[in-house]
């Protein structure tokens, strides 16, 4: 037997140990249990609705934070500018002040982004 078939012969043991047993099964509810089940998904629902709206409310607000963090990194480039070609006219505190702004926000970026499944869940997060 060449190399080949030493490398092919497991592989193929494998598919045909391991294969029958990852085919899909068929699962299916039939009609008439979805009729009945349907009042108590409704009423359910309608319990639901007001914690499913705080929470989408508490999440766009936190995307709204993210997109204000997106904005600050370029405060970055700006501080840059005013230190260099601003500095004879004295920018060179506030362009200290935005490269320290422009650093700080890729990290609450990253830490919003960690929060923001707690954000959809209806809690505030911290920050």
């Amino acid at each position: 037997m060449n190399a080949f078939g030493k490398k092919l012969l497991p592989l193929v043991l494998m598919l045909a140990f391991f294969a029958p047993g990852s085919a899909p099964e068929a699962r299916a509810m039939d009609p008439v249990t979805i009729a009945i089940l349907a009042p108590l998904a409704i009423k359910g629902a309608k319990i639901a609705a007001p914690y499913v709206v705080r929470g989408f409310i508490c999440g766009c607000k936190h995307l709204g934070k993210m997109c204000i963090d997106v904005g600050k990194i370029l405060n970055l480039p700006l501080g840059l500018c005013q230190m260099t070609l601003g500095a004879p006219f004295g920018y060179t505190k506030t362009g200290v002040n935005n490269c320290w702004y422009g650093v700080q926000a890729p990290l609450k970026l990253a830490f919003d982004a960690l929060m923001l499944p707690i954000a959809f869940a209806g809690i505030d997060p911290p920050g």
